[in-house]
């Protein structure tokens, strides 16, 4: 199998004629939001259900089988120990979520780096499988 080698940019390609209306339209949708969302006080609050829903969902790629309503369920009684396999995978989406949180924080301060990444992968590792390899390579 021969390794896939992508095409250089610009990709000529790609039919513009086609897509310029497409990303108008999805310019003007996101305008919309980030209008909505600027006018609320904390909109961290209408934004943690969709970030939790996503924690979950791609937490799903790795294996890990936990529901939305276990981890919000799990968040509620606020148990500190993770015994049970399920525990164990809600920690991992709840790891996943405080990455994400943390790594839009980060990129108002600063553009990507290495040791974001490594800082970032530090949380995801914190409380869970794994956690006892080495986080990150220097």
């Amino acid at each position: 199998m021969e390794p896939y080698v992508p095409q250089t940019l610009p990709i000529e390609t790609i039919d513009w004629i086609r897509h310029v209306p497409l990303i108008g339209k999805a310019n003007r949708a996101l305008a919309r939001y980030d209008g909505l969302v600027q006018g609320i006080v904390h909109p961290e609050i209408l934004l943690s259900p969709l970030t939790m829903r996503e924690a979950v969902l791609s937490s799903r790629i790795e294996g890990t089988q936990a529901s939305l309503e276990e981890v919000l369920e799990f968040e509620a009684q606020a148990q500190a120990k993770y015994e049970t396999e399920k525990e164990k995978d809600i920690q991992e989406i709840i790891n996943y979520r405080l990455a994400m949180n943390s790594a839009l924080e980060l990129l108002n301060e600063r553009p990507i780096t290495i040791n974001m990444i490594h800082e970032l992968h530090r949380i995801l590792l914190t409380s869970v499988r794994g956690r006892d390899l080495e986080p990150c390579v220097k």
